[in-house]
């Protein structure tokens, strides 16, 4: 049986897994990765809106790595519309990056749920078996990848203009919403487990015991 530090350690890393995997599945399945603010640039040419009327042409948008949505807001009162990234939207935007981004996620995923198994395993038997930080590596090139696409290949405005064959959309802003930051949270969870199981190496001082002194009968005591 493992010594009480190394159960200790091996459960600890086993709920920092498990909530490591939660995490990344909560993100992939969400539609908060990214939120923003969009300005129908047509309607604006059309009416010439001046700086106090740009609001009325102000709508919204988020998406996540499957769907989103989107709020148009073109002079004609807001119009709601769902986004689906497959099967065809991801054809016009860097669709080798996109898919990337969601194979290394669930290759995360993958690796985090053997270092669960393994976690459990440590926690109850021996010998040890290893567990390395290939999810925390896989998860960063998702976050990482995602980023990229998002602040250098234009991934909100393609987003946002796909389909828009009468209105221009220009974006206005646009910023990483708590779906994307699950997912650098279950990157860092891992991390977390890496240095749990770090910690489990540690080898804690015995606690000494001290054995009774026997009492020594010298010959001075036997004459009394």
């Amino acid at each position: 049986m493992p010594s009480p530090w190394k159960r200790v350690t091996f459960s600890a890393a086993s709920v920092l897994c498990t909530g490591s995997v939660v995490l990344l599945v909560v993100a992939l399945s969400t539609e908060r990765w990214v939120t923003g603010r969009i300005l129908c640039q047509t309607g604006v040419d059309i009416v010439n809106a001046s700086h106090p009327e740009l609001d009325q042409f102000v709508g919204d948008i988020y998406y996540g790595l499957f769907q989103g949505g989107k709020t148009k807001k073109c002079g004609l009162g807001s119009r709601r519309s769902k986004i689906y990234i497959f099967p065809n939207l991801v054809q016009t935007l860097n669709g080798g990056l996109h898919m990337m981004v969601i194979l290394f996620l669930l290759v995360a995923i993958g690796f985090a749920l053997v270092s669960l198994s393994f976690s459990i395993y440590n926690a109850r038997k021996v010998p040890y078996q290893s567990i390395k930080g290939h999810k925390a590596f896989f998860g960063a090139l998702g976050v990482l990848c995602f980023l990229s696409a998002m602040r250098h290949h234009g991934l909100t405005e393609r987003v946002a203009n796909y389909k828009e064959n009468l209105f221009s959309l220009v974006i206005l802003d646009d910023s990483l919403d708590w779906s994307f930051w699950l997912g650098v949270g279950s990157v860092g969870t891992h991390i977390a487990v890496c240095g749990v199981v770090a910690m489990s190496r540690v080898k804690l001082p015995k606690p000494e015991i001290k054995k009774p002194e026997e009492p020594t009968v010298s010959a001075v005591d036997l004459l009394y």
